[in-house]
């Protein structure tokens, strides 16, 4: 089920794979890849992960998440990150992806916008969402077509 991920990298930044993690059906959970992020100079710069399916879970929290450390913002790293999970995604089968992010943060908004994120809504939380129940009320819901 999980490919090689050798190829995720471009001038700029390389994703390792950390680890990989299956699926659980009565969770919700769909199989997903786990990964660091590192620059041209070899510094971890960041994580992001990569959930292969289409769900309520990933409606509402996204196939794709990603953290950029601060020292290391501002120059598009993680919209970059995500064009190349973009490229493994597709290789799953999948023809598009959500990426979520709550509304007051402006630099994930941003960063979809940048790799080309089409919003959807501003969706509210069900209320037995794991999010919601975490104090969380509201997410941007991003669509990016592959």
């Amino acid at each position: 089920m999980f490919l090689d991920t050798d190829f995720l990298k471009n001038d700029e930044i390389s994703l390792v794979l950390e680890r990989t993690a299956e699926g659980i059906v009565e969770k919700g959970w769909v199989p997903a890849y786990y990964f660091s992020v590192f620059n041209n100079k070899g510094a971890k710069i960041g994580a992001c992960d990569l959930r292969i399916g289409h769900n309520e879970n990933t409606y509402f929290g996204g196939n794709i998440g990603y953290e950029i450390y601060k020292d290391y913002r501002g120059s598009h790293y993680a919209a970059k990150a995500c064009l190349l999970l973009f490229e493994l995604a597709k290789l799953h089968g999948l023809n598009y992806l959500i990426i979520s992010c709550n509304p007051d943060n402006v630099a994930s908004r941003k960063t979809c916008e940048y790799a080309g994120g089409e919003l959807l809504e501003i969706a509210q939380l069900p209320p037995d969402n794991e999010m919601r129940k975490l104090g969380e009320t509201e997410k941007c819901i991003f669509r990016f077509v592959l």
